[in-house]
This record gives C-alpha cells, structure tokens and sequence, in this order.
C-alpha cells in the first residue's frame, strides 16, 4: 500500500503548488504509514525529479515520451491510474490546477475511486473513512465529504496547505506507460504561457481592479503595483466584459477562482459573483471610494478613498520600504 501523488511540471519546471502536495500527500501517507510514491509526466531532469524527496517523496516514477511532452487529459489520467495500480495506492492526490480539474474525476472513474475536488484540509481518518473538508457553492461555504471507498482521490485547492520539507532519498524510476491509442483523440497541440506574468491560480499575492479605474488607460499604476509585490493581476467581469483587460484576468464565480495570501480589490463593489470566486484569499484588503461598498463588508482592511490617490501613495510607501530594506 501506498499514497500516489501526480507531479505537474510546466516545461520541465515543478511549481510551488506541485510541493503544496507533494507535502499534503507526504503528511497522509505518514498519517497511513505508509510510503509516498510521486509520479511524473514529460520531460523533466533527473536532479528535478530528485529534489522531490525533499518533501518526502520515497519513490520518483517518471514516464517520458515525444508524444506526451504536452498535457493529453485521457492519456494522463490512463497513465496516473495505471500507476496507482502497480503501487497499490489507495490515495492519489493532485492540486486543483486547470489540469488536476479534469484529470481527477477521470482517475476517480478508472480506479472506481471516491472523489473530494477542492480540498482545503488535511483528512480526518476512522476506520478507513476519510472527513475531507472542501471548498463549495463557488466558494462561499465548505463542505465536509465522507470517503469510504477502498480508492480515494483528493485534488488540493492552490495555497490551502503549506510547503513543508521532510527530506528522503528518492529512487528515481521510469515508468512504461499504458495509455492507449484512442487516449490521444484529443491532442493539445501547443500551450503558449506568458512567462513574465505570475499565474493567477497559482499566485500567492493578487491586485486587481474594476470599474473605478474609469478606463485601460489608468492600469498602468495597478500593474505597477503588482510588480513591485510580485502579484499577480487581476480584474472583475464588467471590465473584461468592456475589453479593458483580458478575460483571463477575470476572477469571480464565471472567471477564475484565486485563493492567495493576499487579495488587494481596487475600484470593485463587491458583487456576490466577484466575491465568490476569492473568498478564500487568507487576507483581503479593499481600496474604494465608496464606503457602502459590500467588499468592505468580508474585507480584512479597509481603505475608503480615491484609488487615483491612495495607489500613488501606496506604490510610493513600497518603494521606500524595499529601498530601506
């Protein structure tokens, strides 16, 4: 018996949230006693590979081929649950990327496995019962999902568990894939990233925007802003509705759901569907001239001025800070 763990690389490259659970998955196997097995798919070097046992992955697989160098849902999911067949594992987590959404519930049905899609926190476990506590309705409440299946699958929701180091040596292994031919009917032929732009589910400090900022043309101090915090931004639907920014900036319950450290809304009211879509953000801080907005109402701070005013001042108070520093 053991828990499996899927690896996600971005050209080659493992992300903060692949050690986000890399981490949850050590803690679980501890939890079970048991080893922790990681799986890899694409191309990554070895000595990447390896530095996952500094999160306590016992054993590394690796499965490396021209014809899955790009992300393929089907092919992906044959391979994960292949391999947690051949580990006997009875956990396999994921992070809730764009990528773990659709290969979860994929797995979840090859390994007739219970499924928990947005986990937030570690399993409460009795009796081989897993209490998984999930994020529902959008965001706006939590769940708590009972696994009772032999096979459970849990998807980590982005920044809801911490990266923790457990050094191990890794025994680094390929592994042959068993995906089948009709797995690649649907091909993604390419991924074009913008690498100087901090991914938005990723990204642990978020600055975004709405209507106050009155038009495209005064997005300049926001991304400004965001630059000297190493944020990412972000807008609300009316301004990528109004073409001001590009739609995938917009989070809310119709766009992209954020869960960073740090949610910094400027010019935005508060609608519930804006609301839904970062009410997990650990800390919330709202700029707005309007005190009776409602995202004062879930804010952690508060500032009621003209965003044309304070962001100037606030830009300028982080500069000396970091020049001080």
């Amino acid at each position: 018996m053991s828990v499996l763990v899927y690896v996600e690389n971005a050209e080659g490259k493992f992300k903060k949230s692949t050690f986000e659970a890399v981490s949850y998955a050590k803690e679980v196997a501890d939890k079970l006693n048991t080893n922790l097995v990681a799986i890899s798919i694409g191309n990554v070097a070895d000595a990447t590979l390896a530095d996952l046992g500094k999160y306590g992955a016992n054993k590394v697989l690796f499965v490396s081929n021209e014809k899955l160098k790009t992300f393929v849902n089907q092919a992906y999911a044959s391979i994960i649950a292949s391999a947690a067949k051949t580990e006997d594992a009875k956990v396999v987590v994921l992070s809730a990327s764009f990528s773990g959404k659709g290969l979860a519930p994929r797995i979840a049905v090859k390994l007739e496995a219970g499924l928990v899609d947005g986990a937030v926190e570690l399993p409460e476990m009795t009796d081989g019962k897993f209490n998984v506590k999930k994020n529902a309705f959008s965001g706006k409440a939590f769940a708590h999902v009972e696994l009772t299946s032999d096979r459970k699958i849990i998807s980590l929701v982005p920044n809801s568990y911490k990266v923790v180091e457990k050094p191990v040596t890794a025994e680094i292994t390929a592994f042959e894939s068993t995906a089948a031919e009709s797995d690649f009917q649907v091909m993604v032929r390419e991924i074009v990233r913008a690498s100087d732009k901090v991914s938005l589910p990723d990204a642990e400090l978020v600055v975004s925007a709405g209507r106050g900022l009155k038009g495209p043309e005064n997005w300049g101090m926001i991304e400004e802003l965001a630059n000297l915090l190493g944020a990412a931004t972000a807008c609300s639907k009316p301004v990528s509705d109004a073409g001001w920014r590009p739609h995938e900036e917009h989070v809310g319950q119709t766009g992209i759901a954020v869960s960073p450290n740090l949610y910094i809304a400027i010019g935005i009211s508060g609608a519930i569907q804006h609301l839904a879509g970062v009410s997990s953000s650990k800390v919330i801080v709202v700029i707005n001239k309007d005190a009776e907005a409602p995202f004062f109402k879930v804010a952690d701070y508060g500032i009621v001025g003209d965003a044309f005013e304070v962001v100037p001042k606030l830009i300028e108070a982080i500069r000396k800070f970091k020049e001080a520093a």
